[in-house]
């Protein structure tokens, strides 16, 4: 079929309706809505760091979920009701656990390498971690400290038992039954998983094309080509990604769509067809509202079209040495409405229940002392960001534009 034209203005508008950001925090107050997300986006990505206040998959249910607490992520994924699951794709992930069959071909080239490898050579660590955690599990890995000896692992030199049990996990032979601050505690898979789901198998060429389609689901509009190689990640080579998009057009997975400003297909989930009808209007969406992304949110995770759909662009700073930071640490996007208007660098100081902004930036082409609505907007935002990571006061550098809108702010009240 012919693609889909639409102008930028439209694909700007679609993007955010259907992340569910238009308008932020609209989603019930309730458990549920977590589900909601991560079936809407396939995937949460996770990152240890809690700098600003809350981790990366926090950061995206808060943005969508209003009075979003992160027991209910908790709960789906190491609760009873265990509805999530942690796996590799693309990196660490939290995917739908009904999905779990799609993503088996993870655990199976894992396998191949790590058998071969780490758990063959430590053959005797393995065994006696499985033997371990079948009578005792979940276990962490401070319960194995008699094998503690180096090895040779991913980055640098680490403790064998963190080693093995990484092996094991990518290998889908043991899982994350729960989390004590980033500590996880693993446990065998067959515990942790429903066995009738557990025994269910796909073809490679199946699971490779599920997991293509999780990348368009968590971008929501993207394409198998060039230099995605942070969206495409281990999805398959050039050839074998624009096959597996061909098969999901002709399946009537996913629609073609051609955008202004950009260069070749783009490609929708084709489900989500009504939204970009919806979103044809501008009128028709709800008033703006600002939120705080998360560094890793999917919205933000295709670089190129940021910068040439939206002219904005945004690097995470974590690792780039601090000479070299344009902005901060660990600096946040701020999204009004359908535009990028800026970035902030929150920071919790938990014992004095404090919300610090580091930092206040916002972008050549927009002025909020003068932008109708955005100020109420950033109260909201700010009260609503201050609620969940567990601040009573707010304070703002002590820069020109950081006074202006402190001081805006306190007009309000």
């Amino acid at each position: 079929m012919p693609p889909l034209q639409i102008s930028a203005e439209h694909a700007r508008r679609f993007l955010v309706r259907r992340h569910l950001l238009a308008p932020p925090r609209a989603l019930p107050a309730k458990p549920e809505s977590v589900l909601e997300v991560v079936e809407r986006l396939g995937s949460l990505q996770f990152d240890p760091l809690e700098v600003p206040g809350a981790r990366n998959h926090d950061l995206v249910l808060h943005a969508r979920v209003g009075g979003y607490q992160r027991r209910w992520c908790e709960e789906w994924l190491y609760g009873p009701d265990r509805r999530l699951i942690e796996l590799y794709n693309k990196s660490l992930n939290m995917v739908p656990i009904h999905e779990l069959p799609h993503y088996r071909v993870t655990w199976e080239r894992w396998g191949l390498q790590v058998e071969d490898g780490i758990l063959k050579e430590q053959a005797d660590v393995a065994q006696a971690i499985l033997r371990r955690l079948k009578s005792d599990g979940p276990l962490s890995t401070a319960a194995f400290s008699e094998h503690g000896h180096a090895v040779d692992w991913w980055w640098a030199p680490t403790r064998a038992s963190r080693a093995v049990m990484e092996a094991l996990f990518v290998a889908g032979r043991i899982g994350i039954s729960r989390r004590e601050g980033n500590r996880r505690y693993y446990d065998l898979m067959e515990r942790l998983v429903p066995a009738e789901l557990l025994k269910l198998r796909e073809s490679e060429e199946d699971g490779m094309t599920r997991r293509l389609l999780s990348r368009f689901r968590a971008t929501g509009m993207t394409t198998p080509v060039g230099t995605q190689a942070e969206v495409m990640y281990s999805a398959g080579s050039t050839a074998e990604r624009i096959r597996r998009t061909e098969r999901l057009v002709a399946d009537g997975e996913l629609l073609p769509v051609e955008v202004e400003r950009l260069k070749g297909p783009r490609y929708i989930v084709a489900a989500e067809k009504p939204i970009l009808d919806a979103t044809e209007d501008p009128t028709a969406m709800p008033p703006a509202g600002l939120t705080f992304l998360a560094a890793l949110d999917p919205l933000v995770w295709d670089r190129r079209v940021l910068r040439t759909l939206w002219d904005f662009d945004y690097l995470w700073e974590v690792y780039v040495p601090q000479a070299k930071r344009k902005w901060g640490y660990y600096v946040l996007p701020l999204l009004y409405g359908e535009r990028f208007v800026g970035r902030i660098e929150p920071r919790i100081d938990r014992r004095a229940r404090a919300l610090k902004i580091l930092g206040i930036w916002f972008e050549p082409h927009f002025s909020p002392m003068e932008e109708p609505g955005f100020i109420p907007a950033l109260r909201d935002a700010l009260e609503a960001y201050g609620s969940f990571v567990g601040a009573d006061t707010v304070s703002w550098p002590r820069t020109r534009v950081g006074r202006e809108v402190g001081r805006a702010l306190r007009g309000l009240a």
